[in-house]
C-alpha cells in the first residue's frame, strides 16, 4: 500500500513499512479475533458522539450504515494484512465507503489505545462465558458418572500406592470440587474483565464531552474505568484470567492423567471410547489414549502463555507500550486450548466405560484395610492409635488378610498381650477387612460413605443450577445491551433516512 493511502502514516511519516516490518508488527490472529468487538465499539462510540452533538446525526447515520455493511461482509473484507491493525483496516474501509469528510469523524475523542483495550475486554468476556459454559458441561458429566458409581468400591491412592478403600463416586467428586473452584475463579475474573476503558483516549482522556456511562451501558460493561491511564495500559485483567485458566488447565490435566493411567492394563479400571484413542502404526493391538495425553501436555503450553504475559507486563512503564500487543495472543491461545480441553474431557467422561469388577478386586490389594483394622483395635480395646498402628504395621509384613491369631501374635510381640483378650473379636476383624464396610464407616462430611456422597451429589447439583443461573444472568445483561445498541443504531439511521 502506498504511504499516501495510509490514513494513519501519511501525515507524520514519509516512508512506508517494508514487508518484513509489516510482518514483524502484525497482530493478524488477534485482530481477526477482536473484529466483531471492534464493530460493536465503533457503533457505540458513534452513537454516543451523535447523542453528545460531537458529530451530526446525519454523519453518524452514514457511518453506522457503512459499519453495518462492513460487519455483514466480514473480517476478510477489510484486508487486515494491509494495515497496522484491525482498527485502521475498518476505518480505512469506512472512509473509502463514505468519504473522509464523514468517515473521518468516527475516531473523534478516541485513540487506538482505548479502542483496543475495550475490544480485548469484550472478546475476553465472550470467551470467558463460553469457557464457563464448557466447564459446566464437564462438571455435569462428572456428577452423572459419580451418581452411577456410588457403590463402586475401588482403592484410593497416596504416593500412587494403594492406601484405603474408597468409591469411584468419592474420587470423581474430588475432581468436581476442584472444578467448582475453577468456575468461581473464572466468574471472579469476569468482573475484572467487564470494565469499560473507552473514553480514556491515548492515556489522558479527551476534551470532547464524551458520555462514558452511555457507552458503558450500550456495551454491557459494569462500569467505566476511573483513570484514563489505567484504562489504556492495564492488563492485569488478562493476568487474572490467565491465572484462572492455568489453574483450570492444571485440574484438567490431573483428571486426564488419571484416566490415562486407569486405562492401562496395570490398572484396568476404565476404557476410553474409541473416539478418544489412536492406534499404533506398527503395533496393531494398541489403543493409545493420545487425546487425553494432549490435554495433559497442553497444560504446559497454557502455563507458558501465562508466564509470558506476566513477563511482558512486569517491566512496562505507564502508559501504553507496543509490548502489550504481545500479551493478547497469550490470552487468545489459552482460551483456545482450555475450551477445547474442557469439551474433550466432558466427552471422554460421558462415554467412559467403568470396569467395576476390577476396581472391586483391587480395592483391598496392598492391605488397604489396614487403617480400619487399626481403628477397630482402638475402638475395641482402648489402646492408643499409635500402638494399634504399630501392631497393624507388623501385620503388613505378612500380607493383607490377617486372622485373629495373626493379630494376637503381632500384639504379643508389641505389647505382650493378646487383643482377643482385650475385646477384639473375629467378627470385628472380618468387618474391618471388608472394603465396603470400610467405606460406610466414613460417613462424616467429605467422606466416601453413601450417605455422605449422596449429600455431596445433592449439593453439587444445586451448585450447578446456581452457576447456570449466574451465567444466564451475565448473558442476559449482554443481550439487553446488544439489543439496546441495535435499537439506537437503527433509530439514528432511520431518522437520517426520513430527514428528521
Amino acid at each position: 500500500m502506498d504511504n499516501k493511502e495510509d490514513i494513519l502514516r501519511r501525515g507524520r511519516l514519509s516512508a512506508a513499512k517494508s514487508e518484513e516490518i509489516n510482518a514483524f508488527t502484525s497482530s493478524l490472529q488477534a485482530d481477526r479475533w477482536i473484529f466483531p468487538s471492534d464493530i460493536m465499539v465503533d457503533k457505540a462510540h458513534t452513537a454516543m458522539l451523535a447523542k453528545q452533538g460531537v458529530i451530526e446525526k446525519k454523519d453518524a447515520a452514514s457511518i453506522l450504515k457503512a459499519i453495518g455493511e462492513i460487519e455483514a461482509e466480514g473480517v476478510d473484507s477489510v484486508h487486515i494484512e494491509q494495515f497496522e491493525d484491525v482498527h485502521m483496516a475498518i476505518e480505512s474501509r469506512l472512509i473509502k465507503r463514505v468519504g473522509e469528510g464523514v468517515g473521518g469523524r468516527m475516531h473523534s475523542g478516541r485513540s487506538r489505545n482505548d479502542e483496543v483495550a475495550t475490544c480485548i475486554r469484550i472478546s475476553a468476556r465472550n470467551e470467558l462465558l463460553g469457557l464457563m459454559t464448557d466447564l459446566l458441561e464437564l462438571r455435569s458429566a462428572i456428577v452423572r458418572l459419580a451418581e452411577d458409581n456410588v457403590d463402586t468400591v475401588m482403592p484410593g491412592f497416596t504416593h500412587l500406592q494403594h492406601a484405603q478403600p474408597t468409591t469411584l463416586a468419592h474420587h470423581l467428586m474430588a475432581h468436581a470440587s476442584a472444578m467448582d473452584r475453577d468456575f468461581e475463579r473464572l466468574l471472579d475474573a469476569y468482573k475484572y474483565v467487564n470494565l469499560n476503558p473507552l473514553g480514556s483516549a491515548a492515556f489522558a482522556s479527551t476534551g470532547f464531552p464524551l458520555d462514558r456511562e452511555y457507552t458503558t451501558r450500550l456495551l454491557g460493561f459494569d462500569r467505566p474505568m476511573d483513570n484514563s491511564m489505567d484504562g489504556v495500559s492495564s492488563r492485569d485483567f488478562i493476568l487474572t484470567t490467565l491465572s484462572a485458566i492455568a489453574i483450570l488447565e492444571t485440574d484438567l490435566s490431573r483428571l486426564a492423567d488419571e484416566l490415562v493411567l486407569w486405562s492401562t492394563p496395570e490398572f484396568g479400571f476404565v476404557e476410553l471410547d474409541d473416539a478418544y484413542a489412536s492406534t499404533s502404526s506398527i503395533m496393531p493391538q494398541k489403543k493409545n489414549p493420545d487425546v487425553l495425553e494432549l490435554v495433559r501436555g497442553r497444560c504446559g503450553t497454557v502455563i507458558g502463555h501465562m508466564v509470558s504475559a506476566f513477563t511482558i507486563v512486569k517491566g512496562l512503564p505507564y502508559s501504553y507500550n507496543s509490548d502489550l500487543q504481545e500479551v493478547t495472543p497469550q490470552l487468545l491461545r489459552s482460551f483456545e486450548i482450555s475450551r477445547s480441553s474442557t469439551r474433550i474431557l466432558a466427552g471422554a467422561v460421558s462415554t467412559l466405560k467403568v470396569n467395576r469388577d476390577e476396581m472391586a478386586r483391587k480395592s483391598t490389594m496392598g492391605f488397604t484395610t489396614a487403617t480400619e483394622i487399626a481403628d477397630t483395635i482402638v475402638r475395641a480395646t482402648g489402646l492408643p492409635f499409635r500402638t494399634a498402628h504399630g501392631i497393624v504395621g507388623r501385620l503388613a509384613r505378612g500380607g493383607g488378610d490377617p486372622s485373629l491369631d495373626d493379630v494376637d501374635e503381632a500384639s504379643m510381640a508389641m505389647i505382650g498381650r493378646k487383643l482377643s483378650d482385650m475385646g477384639l473379636t473375629e467378627e470385628m476383624l472380618e468387618e474391618a477387612k471388608d472394603p465396603m464396610k470400610n467405606v460406610e464407616r466414613r460417613k462424616i462430611l467429605g467422606g466416601p460413605a453413601k450417605s455422605a456422597i449422596r449429600k455431596k451429589l445433592a449439593a453439587e447439583n444445586a451448585r450447578l443450577k446456581a452457576d447456570e443461573k449466574a451465567l444466564a444472568a451475565l448473558r442476559e445483561k449482554l443481550d439487553e445491551a446488544s439489543g439496546e445498541l441495535s435499537r439506537i443504531v437503527d433509530e439514528i439511521v432511520l431518522e437520517a433516512h426520513h430527514g428528521l
